[in-house]
């Protein structure tokens, strides 16, 4: 999975100083369908109380987020369980239980990355489609200091999916959206080798058609400079669906 710049120097950032504060996750399903959220914590921190569940329709769940956290959610959908093994459509951790117990969600799924920044008493966000799309999400701030603005994907992407990119169901509908990279591996595409610098890794057609539909998202790796927001000491409204 590709880590966009910005998120990738937030997470390394030191979270010994102090103004340290935790935070309220409270997960919402607007959905008219079941969702089941993963978390994943950055390396070398503890996981959150739980790691995936069930959201059914109209309900909330709320998880704390002790100071210094870093990681991401998403939404896994059309989830079963077939011998006793566990695993969705889109956003599938392949942990083959509902607690994805350290596993990230399998592109192309939709992001919240969010890190608790201590060392700048700031908070880092964003909703990112760098691993491609599967639901419409967004991230609003609850109270905290700061610019604090609310971010979100609130389209849905499926619905545009150019046919190269797209991910269909058993039933033949698109379920999820491949980013570029996934789908198509380049170097321009992924802005690897020769292509990792912002001057030389530009959007792509398809990338494009992402940032059309939800302007504040991380349409490609280096889309930092409408897609990074900041608040300190907030709680967060996480929603699917919004």
């Amino acid at each position: 999975m590709e880590v966009h710049a910005a998120l990738a120097i937030t997470l390394l950032m030191s979270l010994c100083a102090s103004g340290a504060h935790s935070a309220k996750f409270t997960i919402t399903n607007n959905c008219p369908f079941t969702v089941w959220p993963g978390t994943l914590t950055g390396a070398g921190k503890p996981q959150l109380s739980t790691t995936g569940f069930e959201l059914a329709p109209k309900a909330s769940f709320s998880l704390d987020a002790p100071a210094g956290w870093s990681g991401r959610i998403w939404g896994r959908t059309e989830c079963t369980s077939s011998s006793g093994k566990f695993t969705c459509a889109t956003g599938d951790c392949a942990s083959g239980q509902v607690t994805c117990n350290g596993a990230g969600g399998i592109p192309p799924a939709s992001l919240i990355e969010l890190a608790l920044v201590q060392s700048e008493g700031k908070d880092f966000y964003d909703v990112s489609l760098v691993d491609g799309f599967n639901l419409p999400m967004s991230l609003a701030p609850q109270g905290g200091s700061g610019d604090c603005k609310q971010t979100s994907c609130p389209a849905n992407v499926n619905s545009v999916c150019p046919q190269q990119l797209a991910v269909k169901g058993s039933d033949g509908k698109v379920v999820a959206c491949k980013s570029a990279c996934l789908a198509f591996n380049t170097p321009q595409t992924c802005c690897t080798g020769e292509y990792n610098n912002p001057n030389k890794c530009q959007p792509t057609q398809y990338s494009k058609i992402f940032k059309q539909q939800c302007p504040l998202a991380y349409s490609y790796a280096y889309d930092d400079k409408t897609s990074t927001f900041t608040c300190s000491g907030a709680n967060y409204a996480i929603t699917f669906c919004p």
